[in-house]
C-alpha cells in the first residue's frame, strides 16, 4: 500500500485507518498486486472538500475509484466500498470464464 497526501500533511491515524480499510479488499479479491491511495484537500467554499482516490493494481488492468466528502475517513471508506463492488464483479466474471 502506498499513501500520498497532496496539499497537506497526513497524520498517523489517517494512514493507519487507510491501511486497515484497504487490507479488507483482499477478502473480496486475492490477486491485488498493489494499492495506491491519494488524498487531497481542495479549496472550495463548502465543507465537502476532502477527496480520496484509490488506484488498485490487479492483473489485466487497474481499478481507479475517486470519492469526495467532508472527511478523509469517509472518502476512503466510500471509495473502498465502491472498489469492493468492482472487485466482486471482477471475481465473478473470472469465475464464469
Amino acid at each position: 500500500m502506498n499513501f500520498r497526501s497532496i496539499n497537506y500533511k497526513a497524520d498517523i491515524k489517517l494512514k493507519a485507518f487507510a491501511k486497515t480499510r484497504i487490507e479488507k479488499l483482499s477478502l473480496f479479491y486475492n490477486k491485488i498486486i498493489d494499492v495506491f491511495i491519494f488524498t487531497k484537500v481542495e479549496n472550495t467554499s463548502n465543507g465537502i472538500n476532502k477527496w480520496a482516490e484509490l488506484k488498485i493494481i490487479i492483473p489485466g488492468d487497474d481499478i481507479i475509484v475517486k470519492k469526495i466528502s467532508k472527511s478523509f475517513e469517509e472518502s476512503i471508506n466510500l471509495a473502498a466500498e465502491s472498489a469492493e463492488r468492482i472487485l466482486i464483479r471482477r471475481k465473478e466474471k473470472e469465475r464464469i470464464i
